[in-house]
């Protein structure tokens, strides 16, 4: 979790320093104007500048500040609440705690009451369905790691919502906690499907929601290129039938660690690179297509099934396939969907 937090004043600047230390178990920035900045802070003297350069890096910005400080500086960048970062704007005296962008798929709603929490403030959230209580279909989907594939529906489902029209669910994966706005009858006008059918519509107005749950084993010669790494991977899950936007992790030897092309690959879609162990791996169960080539390379007699397996703690979907240096496996993390669910 990358967090900024802006102040304007000597005392948002003291609020500032109170905030990141109930922060403390995030990465977080603090930039405090200059005529009241501190040795912990970054200064500056453009709040405009320098909210262009932290919108398109940060996963939450903080402003303690006026509210129309923070919304003139952040107007300009506003693009899609798929993409925007979320916005939380803090008063000079730490009493409130406002989210003012991406309350939902951002977060700045349910992290906006977790600052409020830890610096004893009131969170003022405006949405409809959090002020009602209401289910949120893009608050779920964020909370259960599943990806919104028409936010156009996802706003009429918010708005049966509200309108107090029940609302059907069609899943392939068990679920708790379902909510009284949520209704297991096929009947309804609008519902959610969660799963991986592409052509799967069971109401009249179907939100798809598609799980992130994938994760690729990779292996690779040294010095292959980001687009051989790109090129294979779309054409194992094209092959499989697995829409690339399930994919939430890939996972290799700590030998790769550094190959600047799956660094980059991941960098570029925002993809969670992680990496085992030659001995961590050798203690991974399962049955794995085992080279002596390979083991001899690395230590152990493969890398990518191995890896699949390891870090999504689930099962083997899609075997060790090899394309242009590139070797690639698919392993599926299980899920249990919970509609009570609240992550930061």
């Amino acid at each position: 979790m990358n967090i900024s937090i802006i102040s304007v004043t000597k005392k948002g600047n003291e609020i500032s320093k109170y905030i990141a230390e109930g922060l403390a178990e995030y990465t977080v920035r603090r930039y405090s104007f200059y005529k009241n900045s501190d040795n912990d802070s970054e200064t500056f003297n453009d709040i405009n500048e320098l909210t262009r350069k932290l919108f398109f890096q940060s996963r939450v910005i903080i402003f303690v500040c006026a509210c129309g400080i923070a919304v003139r500086a952040i107007s300009k960048y506003i693009a899609s609440k798929q993409s925007d970062p979320a916005v939380i704007v803090i008063d000079d005296n730490g009493k409130y705690v406002i989210p003012i962008l991406s309350g939902h798929i951002g977060g700045a709603n349910v992290f906006s009451k977790y600052i409020a929490e830890k610096i004893g403030a009131e969170a003022i959230v405006t949405t409809a369905t959090d002020t009602k209580g209401l289910f949120s279909p893009d608050s779920f989907a964020v909370e259960n790691g599943l990806v919104i594939d028409d936010i156009k529906i996802a706003k009429e489902i918010a708005s049966a919502v509200l309108n107090g029209e029940p609302i059907g669910l069609d899943t392939d994966y068990d679920h708790v906690n379902l909510p009284s706005e949520i209704s297991l009858d096929k009947k309804c006008r609008t519902g959610l499907y969660i799963g991986n059918k592409n052509d799967h519509s069971p109401f009249k107005i179907t939100l798809k929601l598609i799980p992130k749950n994938i994760v690729l084993g990779i292996g690779c010669k040294k010095g292959t290129s980001c687009v051989l790494i790109d090129e294979a991977i779309r054409d194992v899950l094209s092959d499989n039938g697995i829409d690339i936007r399930r994919v939430s992790q890939i996972a290799s030897i700590d030998l790769k660690a550094n190959e600047q092309g799956l660094v980059e690959y991941c960098r570029k879609n925002k993809i969670d690179f992680i990496t085992f162990s030659a001995d961590d791996l050798k203690n991974v169960e399962g049955d794995f297509t085992g080279s002596d080539f390979v083991a001899s390379i690395t230590g152990v007699d493969n890398v990518c099934e191995r890896c699949a397996v390891m870090c999504s703690g689930g099962k083997i979907i899609v075997r060790k396939t090899a394309i242009n240096g590139v070797t690639v496996a698919v392993a599926e993390k299980d899920i249990m969907l919970d509609f009570e669910r609240s992550i930061i």
